[in-house]
């Protein structure tokens, strides 16, 4: 069950299509944990050049949903409210797995450490409970 839609999501999020990459939240803890869901349908518009005859979900995405995932725990806390997270970097990335139309791509990043305007998080996606990539990711309030 959706503890947020697509719509409560990007009152939180300044992304809009083509580039919200979160459908939905199922578990929210502010500041600590978000955990999010993306279908990947096959009319994304990515599955057009990567690759026509064997679409695959871009590995950069799946780190982007991570991220994402991550702002909407981050921005929810009220003194953050309003702001953007922008992305800063990630560390040992490991793709395990492809993530294929029809996937259901699920999300979890949990905040680490927050520092001032820097935030600090590790998130791991997940197909049908098998771990398809992880990663250390950073982030700055604006």
């Amino acid at each position: 069950m959706a503890l947020l839609n697509r719509e409560q999501i990007k009152q939180i999020l300044p992304h809009r299509d083509p580039f919200l990459m979160v459908d939905e939240v199922i578990e929210l803890v502010d500041s600590e944990k978000c955990v999010g869901i993306k279908y990947v349908n096959k009319d994304e518009y990515y599955f057009k050049g990567h690759f026509p005859e064997y679409p695959v979900m871009p590995g950069v995405l799946i780190l982007e949903t991570m991220a994402q995932v991550g702002a909407i725990a981050l921005l929810s806390i009220p003194e953050f409210k309003g702001k953007i997270g922008f992305f800063t970097g990630a560390n040992n990335v490991k793709w395990r797995k492809q993530v294929l139309p029809g996937d259901t791509l699920k999300v979890e990043t949990v905040i680490t450490k927050i520092r001032g305007p820097f935030v600090f998080g590790a998130g791991k996606a997940y197909v049908e409970d098998k771990l398809v990539c992880e990663a250390e990711i950073s982030f700055a309030i604006g």
